[in-house]
């Protein structure tokens, strides 16, 4: 046993909470567990192998491009306090420096990477007093030793734990088809854009083909034009569709769908049609009818059967996140200037063949609901197509190993792993494991919306609650089982 084995078995009284992952859901699930009022108080152990509790993926961007999607008004760690960061940004003049910060209406907007050091400076007292414990490393392996759990971190040193919370992020996106192969050695290929660096090869006149048009393809492109790029960019996706960006004036979310609620896919889309429509008739827009379903979506969501929840993720999705995941006032700006510019090219369809001479990309493109196709040649490809959900379970070892184990397994929607209301962790062998916890976007085919603050501030909370609620059994059943 290694010496922090025997460190933590040394505090057996202590319940352990040992949550992989410290990007915001593990972060505020971790933030929220401190504050639970528990006797005794368990050791809560957050590996993330980052400098920082707190960024995650999202938000540990130095890319001045990259800004929070929605106002900083609407985004906290605290649920009773939904200002909390605009003041922190205040107390710690935050957006020095930003003068595009700030908009005309009001409304701030600061760089992304603002709110992941606002997360860890949440964290950062409970660090200090040893409340939570930050493991700067990766978890190499997860195994069941018994009632408890043996995690095994990338320098091979074990920690035991009571309960697992698993927060990790979704894999990387997948290029389509055969170009992960075929441009794996191209200089300029972009499979990743949201690691560090990851535009620099691209040069100022390159002409780029960036897959896919959600969130990260609006990145992509507002940083290319921060940096001077001026080459030409076509944006390609299935249907074509652009991320929509904020309400021209504020509105109240509009509409209920829990009063008279939905249980198939076409009953949700008409009351949701009809909602726009009578706001629209009052002068208001289609965006807080919007926020309201995304207010009510986890309700909205577990009302309707598993084949309405698929048939909304096979074809209702990307609909649903246009309109959803705005994009920030400066990263509209620049995607429109790109447009009128003769830039940038938004193209609804797929790539039907590729090839490469010397660096120079040569793509067939095929256009949708055409039998039209268009020969372009690039500089530069960049991947923006989203998560690749289907390979959760591969993309770490540990997960791999759970799910071999029967401890894990695919959400049937394909949003993420399988889990109960209770965020409890479900597999084809072992069933429900009330221990093995999974929070934020990995449990999204449970919840629906867990993609965005409020949300998922709110299931962190949640989480941490389950997991005092699981904490507190354990501490009632070794006193009532002394060894």
């Amino acid at each position: 046993m290694s010496a922090r084995s025997e460190s933590t078995a040394s505090k057996a009284k202590r319940p352990v909470v040992a949550i992989i992952g410290g990007g915001v859901s593990g972060a505020a699930t971790a933030f929220h567990l401190a504050q639970a009022d528990q006797s005794p108080a368990p050791e809560i152990i957050v590996f993330e192998p980052r400098d920082g509790l707190g960024r995650g993926l999202a938000y540990d961007t130095a890319e001045p491009a990259h800004r929070i999607n929605v106002p900083a008004a609407r985004m906290s760690l605290l649920l009773d306090e939904p200002d909390h960061f605009v003041c922190w940004i205040d107390a710690h003049s935050a957006t020095s420096g930003d003068a595009d910060a700030l908009r005309p209406d009001g409304n701030l907007f600061p760089r992304r990477n603002v709110f992941g050091n606002y997360v860890n400076a949440m964290l950062q007292p409970f660090v200090a007093d040893g409340t939570v414990q930050h493991r700067c490393s990766a978890v190499a392996h997860l195994l069941r030793d018994g009632q408890r759990w043996c995690l095994v971190d990338e320098d091979g040193a074990e920690t035991m734990a009571d309960i697992v919370v698993i927060a990790t992020s979704h894999p990387p996106p997948l290029a389509p088809g055969g170009l992960q192969t075929l441009l794996k050695n191209h200089p300029r290929f972009v499979p990743d854009p949201t690691r560090a660096g990851a535009l620099g090869a691209i040069r100022p006149s390159d002409r780029v083909l960036v897959i896919g048009n959600g969130l990260t393809s609006a990145d992509v492109i507002a940083s290319l034009a921060l940096k001077g790029h001026t080459g030409a960019i076509t944006a390609i996706s299935r249907r074509g569709l652009r991320s929509r960006g904020h309400a021209p004036f504020p509105q109240d979310p509009a509409g209920d769908f829990l009063a008279d609620p939905a249980f198939t896919a076409r009953t949700l889309v008409r009351n949701i049609r009809n909602a726009i429509f009578e706001a629209t008739a009052t002068g208001l827009t289609w965006h807080g009818v919007i926020d309201q379903v995304r207010a009510q979506g986890q309700s909205i969501w577990q009302l309707l059967p598993l084949a309405e929840r698929q048939r909304i993720v096979r074809h209702l999705r990307p609909y649903w996140d246009v309109h959803r995941f705005r994009v920030a006032p400066q990263v509209e700006a620049a995607l429109d200037a790109a447009i009128s510019q003769g830039r940038l090219e938004i193209l609804a369809g797929s790539i039907a063949g590729t090839n490469v001479e010397d660096e120079a990309v040569h793509c067939t493109l095929r256009l949708r609901r055409s039998q039209e196709t268009l020969q372009r040649t690039y500089d530069a490809v960049v991947v923006t197509t989203g998560p690749g959900h289907g390979g959760i379970l591969a993309s770490q070892p540990f997960l791999a190993e759970l799910a071999q184990s029967g401890y894990l397994e695919l959400d049937p929607t394909g949003l993420g792993l399988s889990c109960t209301r209770n965020c409890e962790a479900v597999g084809p062998v072992a069933g429900v494991t009330p221990s093995l916890l999974i929070a934020g976007p990995l449990a999204r085919g449970t919840f629906g919306e867990l993609m965005g603050l409020p949300q998922v501030t709110e299931h962190a909370a949640f989480v941490a609650s389950v997991a005092a609620g699981r904490l507190q059994a354990t501490v009632l059943s070794a006193a009532q089982n002394p060894l």
